[in-house]
């Protein structure tokens, strides 16, 4: 991907742009984002430039060798990681991202602005929580520790890296801190706070700012699993229930509660909760008056803005981590109808 076909951000391109003219090149970096708002994409485009024999005018040239193997993410140094776990499109009992790396490259080729849920959607565990485990770790550090195959720099893109756990970070530390020469480490969050301190400390943050209405509108059409039915269906469950507790009417927001445990599989039950909480989220960027960094269409802009009067301070951040909890407890086996009736109780209780 060159910078040219990066959907905003265009400042933060700039920089990654400075920093490969003059050299000063962070071995680890860390961009944070909310979901969606192209930090992959910038990755992606940075390592680009950086391995480019032919960069004209603060861009890569999209035609050499290093270019055109970045451009199907088949780059042989570099390297990526994502949370995983078992299910059907692969036989490995331990699976590692090296399992879905196929439906991984097809999905960021496709649309690089991908969230979380369309990424479990692709690689089949929809029903499962994602991590990073240790044998990732020990992936990462036999293919760096082997000499580059091309010029330039060997890279390693961590998705997501709060979903790796304490000994997968102590297993990369060391590396993290000295890495081989010409080695690019980029972290990809979506929650700076949750990524462990001792991988965090290490970084060179960047913020990725969220998109303009215009570019969420450019990305929307990239999305290869973009379902408007859905969405649709999502946004009037989602707002019967708000409309519900500002009007502190218990019986009619437990009803909306129902009808989510009614949903025909957990998984849809899940990406309920993943819109339920960038919705909550988008109502809270209302509240901070920076409706503009929420991204909401113009159709929704009342909802949201109404939604932002009445509900309280800290109603969005509880309710976020009630829902949080939620997904936590859906592939447990507990009762759908007691998770959905004991969260929107909770969420009475916030409003």
């Amino acid at each position: 991907m060159r910078f040219a076909e990066v959907i905003g951000n265009a400042e933060v391109a700039k920089a990654l742009v400075s920093m490969a003219d003059s050299g000063r090149v962070a071995h680890a970096m860390l961009m944070y984002e909310n979901e969606g708002c192209g930090a992959l994409a910038l990755a992606l485009a940075y390592i680009q430039y950086l391995n480019c024999r032919n960069r004209q005018n603060g861009d890569s040239c999209g035609e050499c060798p290093s270019c055109r193997q970045m451009s199907k993410l088949i780059h042989p140094d570099v390297h990526y990681v994502f949370p995983v776990n078992k299910g059907p499109k692969t036989s490995d009992d331990k699976p590692t991202s090296e399992s879905y790396l196929a439906y991984w490259r097809e999905l960021a080729v496709a649309n690089p602005y991908f969230v979380e849920a369309d990424l479990q959607r692709a690689i089949g565990i929809e029903s499962k929580n994602g991590l990073i485990a240790v044998a990732e770790a020990k992936n990462i550090i036999n293919k760096l520790s082997l000499t580059a195959v091309a010029d330039g720099y060997k890279a390693v893109v961590f998705y997501l890296p709060e979903k790796m756990n304490q000994e997968t970070a102590n297993r990369l530390l060391k590396m993290v801190e000295e890495p081989p020469v010409n080695t690019l480490f980029i972290f990809i969050t979506h929650a700076p706070e949750k990524v462990l301190q001792t991988i965090f400390s290490r970084c060179q943050s960047i913020r990725v700012l969220p998109l303009t209405k215009e570019e969420v509108e450019k990305v929307k059409s990239l999305n290869p699993f973009d379902d408007s039915e859905e969405y649709n269906s999502f946004m009037d469950l989602f707002s019967d229930l708000m409309n519900a507790l500002v009007r502190k009417d218990l019986l009619s927001a437990l009803e909306c509660g129902e009808a989510v445990a009614a949903l025909e599989s957990r998984e849809k039950q899940k990406a309920f909760c993943t819109f339920v909480s960038e919705c909550l989220r988008k109502i809270f960027f209302f509240q901070q008056k920076l409706p503009q960094i929420a991204g909401v269409s113009e159709q929704e802009e009342a909802f949201y803005m109404n939604m932002a009067g009445q509900c309280g301070r800290k109603f969005c951040s509880k309710s976020v981590a009630d829902v949080e909890k939620v997904v936590a407890m859906i592939d447990r086996n507990v009762s759908s109808k007691i998770l959905f009736t004991d969260l929107v109780n909770r969420m009475f209780l916030n409003i």
